[in-house]
């Protein structure tokens, strides 16, 4: 499981240091991709490939499958890290998550999301009042008690 968050800068040529719990945590080998809300997904092989598995699934005769496929896959890469344990991502990648200088690296469970710090902290000085009732909503529809 991958938790916690950590703060790093991303330097000229593309390269972030992702803290060393979370490089034993996702192997030598990953991948990188555009994630849902402005930020960049990490994902372990094992774990992409179940990723994968199921939106193999989805039919390509719907518009919203192709759309979602081609937004997901398109910015996917493989990775792996340099002996200083960075990663170097993609222009189109910092590009799309407006990654500037410092950047915010969480865990969320099965991934990474590498965060451009400024708009990591908005989204969660944004949603702060209102994470009681998300949670309260979200516990409720899996009758689970937290």
């Amino acid at each position: 499981m991958l938790i916690g968050e950590y703060h790093h800068n991303i330097d000229e040529k593309g390269r972030l240091i992702i803290p060393s719990k979370f490089r034993d945590d996702i192997g030598e080998k990953f991948v990188v991709t555009r994630g849902l809300d402005g930020c960049l997904f990490v994902y372990a092989l094992k774990e992409w490939e179940s990723i994968i598995s199921k939106l193999k699934t989805l039919p390509f005769t719907k518009k919203d499958a192709r759309t979602f496929n081609r937004f997901f896959m398109s910015g996917a890469t493989v990775c792996e890290f340099d002996k200083q344990g960075r990663i170097n991502l993609s222009s189109s990648l910092i590009k799309y998550a407006d990654l500037k200088k410092e950047c915010t690296i969480i865990g969320v469970n099965d991934r990474l999301e590498i965060w451009a710090t400024e708009k990591f902290d908005s989204l969660i000085e944004d949603n702060l009042s209102a994470i009681n009732d998300v949670a309260e909503n979200l516990f409720e529809r899996l009758d689970i008690d937290a």
